[in-house]
């Protein structure tokens, strides 16, 4: 992304200080806010302070300090709004409104009216099927395309 599009993403601008955002934390590796269409109150994305579009764009050092701000955040947000747990989720890519990535920290409490996750959920349809994908998986991981870096 050229500094033009960053210029343009609204969590940049956020992150800058340049756009409103109802900020509940920020540091140098992250910024929090309140989403603007929240699943229910108290409903924070968390990004990082670098433009970065995918988790994948994250390097490897980057990804530790920022979920241990995810992780911070989620249980300020459990306490802040008296829920029970939270659910934690990012995009990367697909169904993401917003190109820079980000992550969902809601309040949750039993009832609530969420139902598991958001789409629907299948099966494999043998063992066989399950082993192919998760070689696939495998394969993936060995050949470290497209990786961030090794697992440290």
């Amino acid at each position: 992304m050229d500094e033009a599009d960053e210029a343009a993403c609204i969590f940049c601008e956020i992150a800058a200080d340049g756009s409103a955002g109802h900020r509940v934390f920020e540091d140098a590796t992250a910024v929090a806010f309140l989403d603007a269409r929240p699943l229910f109150p108290g409903h924070v994305l968390v990004v990082p302070r670098r433009h970065a579009e995918t988790l994948t764009d994250l390097s490897a050092d980057e990804v530790g300090p920022f979920f241990a701000r995810v992780q911070r955040i989620a249980g300020a947000v459990e306490r802040g709004m008296g829920a029970t747990g939270s659910f934690v989720a990012a995009n990367n890519r697909v169904s993401q409104s917003v190109p820079h990535f980000h992550v969902h920290v809601v309040p949750r409490n039993r009832k609530d009216g969420l139902r598991g996750f958001f789409w629907p959920r299948g099966r494999y349809a043998s063992d066989e099927e399950a082993a192919r994908v998760a070689a696939r998986v495998r394969a993936a991981l060995e050949s470290g395309a497209g990786d961030a870096g090794p697992v440290p």
